[in-house]
């Protein structure tokens, strides 16, 4: 008989969401800028691709899921539109693709 091993995915922790703003805040008391928002959607978007990686029906999670690419996608928009270089930076640190879709008007 085999064992399964059963492993849970959780939001982020508190001690994990301060190493990120920490790292990603553009000055001492920053906790909502863009690049900060942007890197704790991609932190929440990496452990629900886990999530769903073992768990392919949970459809629940999956909307969830897409919510958080499409807020990430809106706010990487936002940064390319007002801040190209900051966008360029936090795109290159992170790891994401840049898209070059036309902004919408």
């Amino acid at each position: 008989m085999a064992h399964r091993i059963e492993v849970r995915y959780m939001a982020l922790t508190q001690d994990v969401r301060n190493r990120i703003i920490a790292e990603f805040r553009t000055h001492e008391n920053d906790s909502g800028s863009p690049e900060v928002q942007i890197a704790l959607l991609s932190e929440d978007i990496k452990l629900l691709t886990e999530h769903m990686k073992a768990h392919r029906k949970d459809y629940h999670s999956r909307r969830g899921l897409l919510a958080k690419v499409g807020r990430r996608a809106k706010l990487l928009r936002y940064l390319d539109r007002t801040a190209h270089e900051r966008y360029v930076a936090i795109t290159d640190k992170l790891g994401i693709r840049r898209t070059h879709a036309p902004a919408r008007a």
